[in-house]
């Protein structure tokens, strides 16, 4: 029996769906952190859990977005090959136009990330569209729809090898894990595929992503075949590397391991590996002809009734904060900043690097300020702006010592690791860098008390913000020697992981 799917239905069901996984986590996702933060020995990867999991249900109760990166838009969609399409549009344009609608709803705008011409104008498309997506057809009258958004810093991670037909997989993703950094911000999945081609390889380890979070069962019962086995070795040995949540160090690096594979050519093994944020967005529906799809949103009370003390940390006004007192500090400690802070992430620092390198006056003054890596979502209502959590810093490395000798900026706040190049300017200016938690963006917009464009407003969301902020939660990530905690921490958990007794399955 043919099933004709309307043109709205298609477009309102992609719409919805869009809003839902803006603020909802999948039930599995918050279930597997919840445990993570039960088993966590580590505090600070422990508080940091607990800022993402109280995020996620004010997020819930808000219906705002859990990140400020609401991602690029993955729409996987098999077709029925008994399914008649009643379209005006075409059906890339339908689903795009569902995308569009649903980034630009009013009371939950979400913000547009998607830039068109991506190796030379860059220009942002204000919608978020074009969405990336992949069709199947398959036997049935009808269509499923998995609808993810993809976070830049989790995406930037993915990896490809064309292993050698000998080659170990574990020990390529144990070696390659490490190189990820904390940018992905774990604790979260790693999708891998194996196999096929390149792009199939690829393929395999996105759509492994939109598996449900099983881990804890599968320990329970034991592998029944050798992907499975696989997939505990892999879980088991990440684990073990001490990187933990916000690469702070900790027992938790991934919640699952997810593979699929695919044959694949005689002269090689293709394995693509993809990893899953703190931000984890997904949710499938089905259109049958009836109307548009409904997605059922999960139940508060389903939602862990954590706490998050800020007892042990130094209150910072920045307003007033001399070179004396950021001396004071060490990697690990625990911050509430106040007072007024800059923005600034890629495009304007590439900027303001610019206009250094050719002696134009800045347009603010950086002198004795911090400056924090975001790109924050649109305000509604009486908000003062969005959700803003931080993004990742390595990608501002490059300008880091331009921008610290030319501005005498006391110092910078992100997400995740520095690199070398960070680090060694940092520490020659004798400068800092904070980190607050990926996957917390609306948690930490509700310190930003006031917020202002002071500079390249045709930017967007790159803008320049002057924020003003109350008890804004960070951590010291690289102090004014330029200790890094993400080079000591992870290392510490390694070796005490390593003396940790096996935990019980049947415990988690």
């Amino acid at each position: 029996m043919t099933t004709i799917i309307k043109q709205e239905d298609l477009i309102t069901s992609v719409k919805d769906a869009l809003q839902f996984i803006s603020y909802y986590h999948p039930q599995d996702f918050i279930q597997a952190m919840s445990r993570a933060y039960d088993h966590e020995e580590n505090q600070a990867a422990k508080d940091a859990i607990a800022q993402i999991l109280i995020n996620s249900r004010m997020c819930a109760e808000g219906h705002r977005p859990i990140c400020q990166d609401t991602g690029i838009v993955n729409v996987f969609v098999d077709v029925g090959l008994d399914v008649k399409f009643d379209l005006q549009l075409s059906l890339d344009d339908a689903i795009n136009e569902g995308v569009r609608q649903g980034y630009l709803e009013n009371s939950n705008i979400l913000r547009a990330s998607v830039l068109a011409d991506p190796a030379f104008g860059r220009k942002n498309t204000k919608d978020n569209t074009p969405a990336v997506i992949h069709y199947k057809l398959v036997p049935g009258n009808k269509v499923d729809i998995t609808v993810a958004a993809k976070g830049g810093g989790s995406e930037n991670k993915s990896k490809l090898a064309m292993l050698n037909p000998s080659d170990s997989i574990v020990d390529w993703v144990l070696k390659t894990v490490p190189t990820m950094g904390a940018g992905w911000c774990p604790p979260g999945m790693l999708g891998i595929g194996i196999g096929g081609t390149a792009e199939k390889a690829m393929m395999l380890a996105k759509e492994a992503l939109m598996e449900e979070i099983n881990m804890h069962e599968l320990l329970k019962r034991g592998p029944q075949n050798k992907i499975e086995e696989l997939r505990i070795e892999i879980f088991e040995k990440v684990n073990a590397l001490g990187i933990g949540a916000q690469g702070l160090g900790g027992l938790t690096t991934v919640l699952d391991i997810k593979i699929k594979d695919y044959p694949c050519h005689a002269a090689g093994k293709p394995v693509g590996m993809i990893p899953n944020c703190a931000a984890t967005r997904h949710a499938h529906f089905q259109l049958d002809g009836s109307g548009p799809a409904h997605i059922q949103a999960p139940k508060l009370d389903d939602y862990p009734e954590i706490t998050w003390s800020t007892s042990k940390a130094k209150r910072v006004n920045l307003d007033t904060i001399t070179q004396e007192e950021m001396n004071t500090w060490k990697p690990g400690d625990t911050l509430l900043l106040n007072g007024t802070m800059y923005t600034g992430r890629d495009a304007a620092h590439k900027r303001l690097v610019e206009m250094i390198d050719q002696g134009q006056p800045l347009p603010v003054d950086l002198a004795g300020k911090f400056i924090y890596y975001v790109g924050p979502v649109d305000p509604v209502g009486d908000e003062v702006v969005g959700p803003a959590g931080p993004t990742t810093a390595t990608r501002m490395d490059k300008f880091t010592r331009k921008v610290l000798e030319n501005t005498k900026l006391f110092g910078m706040i992100g997400k995740a690791e520095r690199g070398p190049l960070a680090i060694d300017a940092i520490k020659d200016n004798q400068s800092t860098y904070l980190m607050a938690v990926g996957g917390a963006a609306y948690l930490v917009s509700k310190a930003i008390r006031e917020a202002e464009v002071v500079a390249f407003e045709d930017l967007g969301m790159e803008a320049i913000y002057k924020f003003v902020v109350e008890d804004m939660p960070v951590s010291v990530a690289v102090d004014v020697n330029g200790t890094s905690i993400h080079a000591i921490a992870p290392k510490i958990w390694q070796e005490k992981i390593g003396k940790i007794p096996v935990i019980d399955a049947m415990t988690l």
